[in-house]
């Protein structure tokens, strides 16, 4: 007798948390849809991070890509652990980010031929002060918040959809992680902040590297016309 095929296995779902977010979504599987992160995409992230920080006296150290590890004394110039320090920033920042040249002016003129939504990690308490800050600068569009790796969330949000996915990010890791778990989505890496921007490099599974929303367009644009 012959055996069994093995049961074909399930995608992996996003956390309970994301799920509910895109319960409250209506997107249409018949049209092209865009993802956008915020922080360092639509938003200057680390030009208001390094204000938080002048106030309690520390600054942060640009020579590598990352937070952890790199913020210092003004008065000792020594490393020191900040706990709490990015929720402690979103719950006091998160109206007061400014938006990335273009970004508004671009989203608006894509917004015709794809659906738009903000997928950023952040505290959920921050997620509503999220929402009205990208209103306030002409980006009213549905927002998720998390937390971690994106690939799993946005796998399960494009499988839904028949036309082309984009998705752009700061992150390396947030990049590859959407190669891993949906291949045909249309990866951008972007980095708006340009000292941030010459020090890591390309992601290594991005569709297109762009830092310039201008750029960005051109390219998503490009694509849906094909």
């Amino acid at each position: 007798m012959a055996s069994a095929s093995p049961p074909s296995s399930s995608p992996i779902l996003p956390s309970e948390e994301i799920l509910t977010q895109l319960q409250d979504l209506s997107l249409d599987p018949n049209r092209p849809l865009i993802i956008s992160d915020a922080d360092e995409v639509l938003l200057h992230f680390m030009e208001r991070l390094e204000h938080f920080l002048e106030r309690k006296g520390l600054w942060i150290d640009l020579t590598k890509f990352a937070i952890s590890g790199n913020i210092r004394s003004r008065e000792t110039n020594e490393l020191v652990e900040v706990p709490n320090l990015v929720e402690d920033f979103f719950a006091t920042e998160t109206l007061h980010l400014t938006p990335t040249q273009g970004a508004a002016e671009s989203l608006a003129a894509l917004a015709p031929y794809a659906q738009i939504i903000i997928f950023t990690n952040l505290p959920l308490f921050a997620k509503a002060e999220r929402v009205q800050n990208l209103a306030s600068h002409g980006m009213d569009y549905p927002v998720i918040v998390g937390s971690g790796l994106k690939g799993v969330a946005v796998g399960h949000i494009a499988r839904q959809i028949k036309k082309p996915v984009f998705f752009l990010d700061d992150i390396p890791h947030n990049i590859d992680s959407v190669a891993e778990h949906s291949p045909d989505t249309h990866r951008i890496h972007f980095v708006a902040d340009t000292r941030l921007a010459a020090r890591v490099s390309a992601a290594s599974h991005a569709s297109a590297r762009i830092d310039v929303w201008s750029e960005a367009y051109d390219w998503i644009k490009a694509r849906l016309d094909g």
